[in-house]
């Protein structure tokens, strides 16, 4: 279990990128929030799955409309948590922190704020510019 802050990874030297304690601290990092997820996911089971039956119209609307938003948010969470999975893989396979379509290092930084990014800024920027042209 790692306990070294964004403050200590950042201070570590680029030639220390992805080794064993900042792999260790991401791993962490992801596996709580993995564990945030299924938690989510299983309130998410239960909340849908205790159905009352109203009569009123405007508590049944009441009522399909929070189930939406419940949809809504499981199927984020879910999303998310593949995304969680993938990465804990890629901390398997030693690809973690390194960009998929250029090979360059992510970052700490940004693999701080997004664990599960596969793609450094710059990468991002033109996947994005791409997409919004041939949307």
């Amino acid at each position: 279990m790692s306990n070294l802050s964004i403050e200590q990874l950042m201070s570590m030297s680029d030639a220390d990128y992805m080794n064993a304690a900042q792999l260790e601290a991401f791993r962490h990092r992801l596996e709580i929030r993995k564990e945030e997820l299924r938690n989510n996911l299983d309130e998410y089971a239960h909340q849908l799955g205790a159905h009352e039956n109203v009569s009123d119209p405007a508590d049944r609307a009441t009522q399909e409309e929070e189930r939406t938003g419940l949809f809504r948010l499981r199927d984020r969470d879910a999303f998310e948590l593949a995304k969680v999975i993938s990465a804990l893989a890629r901390i398997d396979d030693g690809e973690f922190g390194f960009c998929c379509n250029t090979g360059e290092p992510i970052g700490v930084a940004r693999l701080w704020a997004n664990p599960t990014a596969t793609l450094t800024i710059a990468a991002q920027e033109r996947h994005e510019r791409v997409s919004r042209q041939y949307a």
